[in-house]
């Protein structure tokens, strides 16, 4: 979502699972008004989600995005694409800044991570 160049880069820890992850990959449009303050208002919106675990980012020079949400159960998923502040970013997402989407929605059933010391 938001490039944050002071974060330490690291992906968000591998969770005991399950858990569900939401990745949405994303091609925009040239007029991009008002997305990063949207994007910034949905990233802190996303954390008071009970169950919310964090979130990944990563694009592509050619300007493909991708978002990976991490999330502990369906429910804490469900809260969130239900929350109204999200639906009308998403509604003005489809209607302004992208091009083309995808959100693919799965279960994690194995999970882990290494860190060089």
């Amino acid at each position: 979502m938001s490039n944050h160049p002071e974060a330490p880069v690291r992906p968000v820890e591998a969770y005991e699972p399950p858990y569900y992850v939401a990745v949405f990959t994303t091609v925009r449009t040239q007029d991009q008004s008002g997305y990063s303050e949207t994007n910034a208002r949905m990233e802190e919106l996303v954390k008071d989600v009970p169950g919310y675990l964090g979130m990944d980012h990563a694009q592509t020079p050619g300007g493909l995005a991708i978002t990976v949400g991490y999330f502990r159960d369906a429910e804490a998923l469900t809260a969130w694409r239900s929350d109204i502040e999200h639906r009308a970013a998403q509604k003005r997402g489809r209607a302004e800044w992208y091009q083309s989407y995808t959100l693919h929605v799965a279960k994690v059933e194995r999970s882990h991570g290494f860190t060089r010391a």
